[in-house]
């Protein structure tokens, strides 16, 4: 028996975006462990081909992260050990080291490890894939601005576990009868019974998110429009959801778990999102996005993947490429000089063609 540990230790969107891998790494192996940190413990949950969740809060990755001490490493070693995994693919983005990680699964008795790396990984990594290496497989390269799913994949066809015949190498997640029920009981309770477009005004990163007046004037907008607007957000963000619904939307924010806001965002025909962990479930679902995409990170990598797609906002602004977390920029130019009518028009576009 083969048990892999697929290592993903970002958020909910990057844990979204490794599932193809995960997907691939399950047509080969007996069982898979995903390693994930506590922000994207929701998504793990929801990937096909996932037979078991641990978690770690990892101190070079976490966007807080809590101090390296020699107590936490060790209980980490341990705990890992314990799993009596086999191999480990681990899947990073292009500005993480995977040598910190390798370590630790290394001490923890694992005995091949996959990884991308540009920097020398002496004996911690037994697989080695970077950019710019010649390959045997002409199909498993890692140039430049690949997205983030394709670089999963790669890594993970690196390992031996290509994507089997017939899986297209989309996002996907498995959505149980339970969440489907409890998104139906909210809609119905609040009267959306027809079409209706998702906006979801939060994000994980300051930086990424659309300002709130500025989505309270998209919500008003679509609904001008002659669309229902059912206005999403996490616990944390009823606040928020409250005042960018409006009189015009319907506020579901705080209401939904993970599962069940997937369930809501499927049924939508289409999503306007920022970049954050939605706008990657959305994709998961199938759903078009609307996407106000602010470039600290590049479009190329993060963008929905595998949906039609529009990408509003200034990707030549101040901002491109820093990877900031609050926006550096006075007044927010990169999302903010997207108004409500080119919501309209870009939900438009991808519902209807026009």
């Amino acid at each position: 028996m083969t048990r892999v540990l697929v290592v993903r230790l970002d958020s909910d969107g990057d844990v979204l975006l490794s599932g193809p891998a995960v997907r691939a790494v399950a047509a080969g192996a007996d069982e898979v462990v995903a390693l994930v940190g506590p922000r994207g413990r929701q998504a793990a949950g929801l990937l096909p081909g996932v037979d078991a969740v641990t978690v770690w809060r990892c101190a070079w990755v976490d966007g807080e992260p809590p101090p390296v001490t020699r107590a936490d490493t060790l209980a980490v070693v341990d705990a890992l050990a314990a799993l009596r995994i086999d191999e480990a693919v681990v899947l990073t983005s292009f500005h993480q080291s995977p040598l910190p990680t390798a370590l630790v699964l290394r001490l923890a008795g694992i005995p091949r490890i996959t990884a991308a790396s540009v920097d020398y990984p002496g004996s911690l990594l037994d697989v080695r894939l970077r950019p710019g290496d010649p390959v045997l497989d002409p199909t498993v390269d890692l140039p430049d601005d690949l997205p983030e799913a394709e670089r999963a994949v790669a890594i993970a066809a690196r390992a031996g576990y290509p994507l089997p015949a017939g899986d297209d190498g989309r996002l996907a997640v498995a959505l149980d009868d339970e969440a489907r029920a409890q998104a139906a009981a909210l809609l119905a309770a609040r009267d959306v019974t027809g079409d209706y477009v998702v906006l979801h005004p939060g994000a994980s990163v300051p930086a990424r998110a659309w300002s709130p007046h500025r989505a309270a004037e998209g919500v008003a907008a679509l609904a001008a429009a002659g669309h229902r607007v059912v206005v999403t957000g996490a616990p944390g963000e009823s606040d928020l959801t409250a005042a960018v619904a409006g009189r015009d939307g319907v506020d579901l924010g705080g209401r939904t778990g993970f599962g069940s806001l997937a369930a809501v965002l499927a049924g939508a025909r289409a999503v306007v999102v920022g970049n954050t962990g939605p706008a990657h479930l959305a994709s998961a679902v199938g759903v078009p996005v609307v996407s106000l995409f602010a470039p600290v990170v590049p479009p190329e990598r993060w963008a929905p993947y595998g949906v039609r797609r529009i990408l509003l906002g200034d990707q030549d602004a101040p901002c491109r490429g820093t990877r900031a977390r609050t926006c550096p920029v006075p007044g927010h130019p990169c999302l903010d000089t997207v108004r409500g009518a080119h919501i309209v028009d870009a939900v438009a576009t991808l519902v209807h063609g026009e």
